[in-house]
């Protein structure tokens, strides 16, 4: 017998996990088929819920994140929300603003009085190792060659890498050729995130997001986080913005934008960032037998 919690924010949906009571190992071929929207629970991922490491002492729990591929991200937006508020439900939070352990670093998300969930999503950066580029300064407004086009980007590191490309139209894009074309272009050693965003004449943005090992989605917190800093950095949005995805809205508060100390004007600028937006439990279910034994376990 396993239990899973599936939540939703936005149509970004997961499946959360208690690490202590998993069966069996979680591989790439059982994550795969518990993702799998025909022949397992479906989700576009799994959220586990670990002990934390010690690495940070106030955390009261761990979150790994992993995409339908098996692959394992640093973290999730989305998920992040989905995970604060899974936690308070079981009673392993009383209070309402706690930390969280991440690949990523530590995470602080608040449950806000109308139920939204508001995360300090930590600082954004233009620049990182998880982009290979041989210039100097932050990774903005820079040249990128995929699909047989050439675009505009700025990299945006949030924790996960972020490729944001600024488009005429968004709904003319084909997301689903281009997404992987990027997602893997040499310049990003361990893959990217891809969002092509439009800025709105209200001041708002949307976008569409082609999430690294998991394919266009809903939406994608970490995402909306890394469009928002980047509009507001290039001088298309003003903070706080409202991101919209086809799932539904963020609002992204971008903070700051100060060169670090010792560093020239107009590189290593540094956002405080925070993300708020709503998560939902859709159903909570025990797992067939049937379906464990075809998971190995």
């Amino acid at each position: 017998m396993l239990a899973v919690s599936k939540w939703q924010g936005l149509g970004n949906d997961y499946l959360i996990i208690e690490e202590t009571v998993l069966p069996g190992s979680l591989t790439r071929e059982a994550i795969a088929l518990l993702c799998d929207r025909h022949r397992g629970v479906g989700s576009d991922g799994i959220l586990l819920h670990c002990s934390p490491t010690g690495g940070v002492p106030e955390a009261v729990a761990r979150m790994r994140v992993f995409n339908p591929d098996g692959s394992e991200a640093e973290m999730c937006g989305n998920g992040i929300r989905m995970f604060a508020r899974y936690l308070v439900e079981r009673g392993i939070v009383t209070a309402p603003e706690f930390v969280v352990e991440t690949l990523a670093g530590p995470v602080a998300p608040r449950i806000l009085p109308d139920g939204l969930v508001r995360v300090d999503m930590g600082q954004a950066r233009f620049r990182s190792s998880s982009i290979a580029w041989e210039g100097e300064g932050d990774v903005v407004n820079a040249a990128l060659e995929a699909g047989g086009h050439r675009y505009e980007f700025t990299f945006v590191d949030v924790g996960n890498p972020h490729c944001v490309i600024l488009v005429d139209d968004i709904k003319r894009v084909d997301v689903a050729s281009l997404g992987p074309a990027i997602e893997r272009h040499p310049l990003f050693p361990q893959r990217v995130n891809v969002e092509f965003v439009h800025p709105e004449s209200d001041g708002s943005v949307s976008m569409r997001v082609w999430e690294r090992g998991a394919g266009e989605t809903q939406a994608c917190g970490t995402g909306a986080t890394a469009v928002g800093v980047a509009c507001v950095h290039l001088g298309v949005a003003h903070s706080p913005v409202t991101v919209h995805l086809l799932g539904g809205d963020l609002l992204i508060e971008a903070n700051g934008g100060e060169a670090r100390s010792g560093v020239a004007p107009g590189s290593g600028c540094l956002y405080q960032v925070f993300m708020t937006g709503p998560a939902e439990k859709v159903f909570e279910a025990t797992l067939a037998p049937d379906l464990l034994r075809r998971l190995g376990w």
